[in-house]
């Protein structure tokens, strides 16, 4: 502005100040122009705070769900957007501006979260003893993975806290040297002393429990201190296949009338169609899946509640198959029985903070009872066998 305007401006805005010294002026400017410009950008950069903050906490529920990270841009904004301008009855433009969740945007997010929790961990292993347990398993694709999980003291409580430590691709082979090195790899990139190891569980692989040359022999040499014990749940689970020739042979026979209904999309809606008429309490078969261990009991249990009108069903279909299931119906009733007992003796050997201790008295627990079940099938009482009780009487 021109000097003349400005003194037109304070003759006759401002003649209480005409007769001010410039020193008084260039005060004012000093105390008040940067206030004014600070508060000109707080507003937005509160705002750019906060929609940082929804962004991670909006990337964190994405990968909870095992959602596409696509899911931000194709949901999440759309439906921030419907609220603010139908509920609120607001322009949403500024605060949209403010939450970022491109796919990339999401991916980072998720990747920055993951590794500051990975960090987190590590930094209390590396002072802490600690439990290890490991698994190998083959995904769909034909890969080998490892999964790792580790069980410590939390540092701020006296209570025992379990996480997921990692998991990694086997390249080539899954023997006992293979996995030893790729854990030793891992603990040595994070700087863990493989000493904090106290204990270690595995499964029964060969290359797990080798003598010689398995991971848990290479772990004793590395650290002489290591207790290593057999998975509790993976014993049950080898236990419970060990049944007689017959009772195998019936249960081959349930599995394979299952198949001849589920594996033809025709013969399944025909089966539906039945069960519909029977006025059946379900109207669809579940598939026997041997890596599933809670798969056997879940099967044959509804194999039971449709037994009758499985055995219609495959007489017109296979009339020597439903023969063969309808003279096996003793011992398929038997086998659901029993294999609902394991499960649930299954289920309380899994999940998080289960101890030793427990899982000795849960198997202790089901050894006694087995043995009062032997002796009341002895008195030809079957009280326990729910499904075999309806067949006999």
């Amino acid at each position: 502005m021109k000097p003349s305007r400005l003194k037109e401006h304070l003759m006759k805005i401002h003649p209480d100040k005409a007769d001010k010294e410039r020193s008084f002026f260039q005060a004012l400017k000093e105390k008040h122009g940067r206030r004014a410009i600070s508060s000109l950008f707080a507003k937005t950069a509160s705002q750019n705070d906060n929609g940082l903050i929804a962004s991670y906490n909006i990337s964190l529920l994405i990968a909870k769900c095992g959602q596409s990270f696509t899911i931000g841009e194709k949901l999440v904004i759309p439906a921030i957007r419907e609220v603010i301008s139908t509920v609120m009855e607001r322009d949403p433009t500024q605060v949209l501006k403010s939450i970022l969740l491109s796919n990339d945007t999401v991916a980072r997010r998720i990747n920055e979260m993951g590794a500051d929790t990975e960090e987190q961990l590590c930094a209390i292993l590396r002072d802490s003893p600690f439990s290890l347990q490991l698994d190998e398993t083959t995904t769909s694709d034909s890969n080998a993975l490892l999964m790792a999980y580790v069980r410590y003291r939390a540092s701020d409580s006296d209570e025992m806290a379990e996480e997921f430590l990692f998991s990694k691709y086997l390249e080539t082979d899954t023997k006992g040297l293979t996995i030893f090195n790729a854990l030793s790899a891992y603990l040595q990139e994070k700087s863990i002393p493989i000493t904090n190891i106290l204990s270690c569980a595995t499964d029964g692989a060969p290359s797990m429990v080798g003598r010689y040359r398995g991971f848990t022999a290479l772990l004793k040499e590395r650290v002489p201190h290591v207790i290593t014990v057999h998975c509790v749940l993976h014993r049950h689970n080898l236990l419970a296949k060990c049944i007689s020739p017959v009772l195998h042979e019936s249960l081959n026979i349930a599995v394979k009338a299952i198949n001849k209904i589920k594996a033809h999309a025709l013969n399944n809606r025909l089966f539906r169609q039945l069960c519909q008429e029977n006025e059946e309490t379900f109207e669809r078969l579940l598939l026997h899946t041997d890596v599933r261990w809670l798969s056997k009991g879940n099967c044959l249990a509804r194999f039971c509640e449709l037994f009758n009108s499985i055995v219609e069903y495959l007489e017109e279909v296979d009339a020597a198959l439903g023969e063969r299931v309808s003279s096996s119906r003793c011992d398929i009733m038997y086998l659901a029985d029993f294999f609902e007992k394991m499960n649930k003796a299954t289920i309380k050997l899994q999940g998080k903070d289960v101890t030793l201790v427990q899982c000795k008295a849960v198997i202790h627990s089901l050894t006694s009872r087995l043995n009062l079940y032997r002796q009341s099938i002895g008195r030809r009482q079957f009280a326990h066998f729910p499904q075999l009780t309806k067949v006999i009487y």
